[in-house]
């Protein structure tokens, strides 16, 4: 997930040539399908990973009125806000030829 730091991935909204998007697979949908399942798994990783970083910070109280606010965790938590979204990464992923994809219906 290192990528994530130096991913060039837009972080807004961004324009795309459909005809780049939709080249490798001369198909926008079977494009767009590709690129949401990698989507889902970046998504995964991410998630997986912020939990992991957070749990090092947990605190195990019985008691619920004590909250402590926890400036490490709160740093955590802004860096992976400020992430570009797993469909930007997937995109970017997918226009620079990172993602592994086969037709399993055209090698039939």
């Amino acid at each position: 997930m290192n990528d994530l730091k130096n991913s060039k991935a837009a972080v807004s909204t961004k324009t795309i040539n459909k005809n780049d998007f939709d080249k490798k697979t001369d198909n926008i949908y079977e494009a767009i399908s590709i690129t949401a399942k990698r989507a889902v798994q970046i998504n995964s990783e991410i998630k997986k990973e912020l939990l992991e970083k957070l749990e090092e910070f947990a605190t195990y109280s019985d008691s619920l009125e004590e909250v402590f606010e926890n400036k490490e965790q709160i740093e955590v938590s802004k860096f992976y806000e400020k992430l570009p979204k797993p469909h930007a990464l997937a995109v970017e992923e997918w226009l620079n030829d990172k993602i592994y994809f086969r037709n399993t219906e055209k090698e039939e």
